[in-house]
């Protein structure tokens, strides 16, 4: 896959300057002509006055007014535009894709994309779909890996920001988005956060899915694993995607989450036998009844800075194990997310942050 593409910053860049960079595949120099036209720059660029009257400033004035929607549209011949998002660090290439129920890029080509070293970078490719079901969206991810995951809970938040910027949404607006994992409910909040109710948690041993045996209602509740000839104990729960969360190994100390060698130990519980789907690996350090701390290894996409579907999950284990209430501050190496599982109706509800990194266009 040829690479071509030319970035810029977010509209709503905090540095509030204007950049391009243009990156050109080798193997065909001219494939791609930089477009200024989806530019906004927030101040006169550096050598032109601010009452000047250049072509320059006149051409930048112009692109000014050309909205990210217009440059969304574009559909040239072999060329794939994206915005780039993240929430608490947790990275995603959004693509939007209303007008087909098929995916634009296959997973061949997401693992490309995803490619931090010869790609865009990026934890997935997400695609904004037609929605199915009487739902307004559909939203289809595929991971850094190839494979396709059925949810993802910060992925939904930056699906929700990219929505909001294509059907040019102000202020506070819900919509039901159709996801691997069921119907899925985000509310974009007037702070710019984004509220998703996450639906009902999973615990029969057998829908998570886990072969280690039930121990407390169906469910899979601080039971025990062996791995790498370890006891570690577990509690199981899925989020339409399934989790194994854990507080520490069996009879030892509190988990110290800092201090563990993610790259070593998580790839060893995904491929665990006792998770015939592969599993998502939350391990957990509590610091009161509504502080905890956790890092992840994801499936498919390995250590990465945030899960939104781990979040919940965690505080499902956390409040069956004990641990914490219903309503806690779940801290990520990218930041915090607060996480309420409600009595009343069972759900779950999560609120964070997704932001502009960047928009592009790639050379497929």
């Amino acid at each position: 896959m040829a690479m071509a593409a030319t970035i810029s910053p977010p509209l709503t860049s905090p540095a509030r300057r204007l950049s391009l960079t243009s990156f050109t595949s080798l193997s065909n120099p001219h494939s791609f002509t930089n477009q200024l036209s989806f530019l906004r720059p927030t101040r006169p660029c550096i050598g032109v006055s601010a009452g000047a009257s250049s072509p320059i400033s006149m051409r930048l004035e112009a692109a000014e007014k050309t909205s990210t929607a217009s440059f969304l549209d574009r559909r040239e011949t072999g060329f794939l535009h994206f915005v780039k998002y993240q929430g608490l660090g947790n990275d995603f290439i959004l693509v939007d894709n209303r007008d087909s129920s098929e995916p634009r890029v296959t997973p061949e080509q997401a693992v490309k994309l995803c490619d931090r070293n010869f790609g865009i970078g990026g934890d997935g490719v997400i695609f904004a779909m037609p929605g199915i079901n009487g739902t307004d969206y559909t939203m289809r991810i595929f991971n850094s890996d190839g494979s396709e995951p059925e949810m993802c809970g910060n992925g939904v938040r930056c699906f929700a920001r990219f929505i909001a910027e294509l059907e040019n949404l102000q202020g506070k607006h819900s919509f039901t988005v159709h996801t691997g994992a069921g119907l899925i409910i985000p509310e974009l909040q007037d702070d710019g956060q984004v509220k998703v109710d996450m639906g009902e948690p999973v615990l029969k041993a057998s829908d998570v899915p886990t072969r280690l045996p039930a121990n407390k209602d169906q469910s899979v509740v601080k039971s025990d694993i062996d791995v790498n000839g370890e006891t570690w104990s577990v509690t199981c729960v899925s989020m339409g995607n399934p989790h194994c969360v854990t507080f520490g190994k069996k009879g030892g100390q509190a988990l110290q989450v800092d201090e563990l060698n993610l790259a070593d130990i998580g790839p060893k519980f995904e491929h665990h036998e006792m998770f015939p789907a592969r599993t998502n690996t939350e391990f957990v350090q509590v610091f009161s009844p509504s502080h905890v701390k956790m890092r992840v290894w994801e499936r498919g996409a390995g250590a990465t800075l945030a899960c939104g579907t781990g979040a919940c999950a965690v505080v499902v284990a956390a409040v069956l194990e004990g641990r914490a209430g219903r309503n806690c501050t779940v801290d990520l190496p990218g930041g915090p997310l607060q996480i309420e599982w409600r009595e009343e109706d069972n759900h779950i509800y999560m609120t964070g942050p997704a932001e502009v990194a960047f928009y592009g266009s790639v050379q497929l």
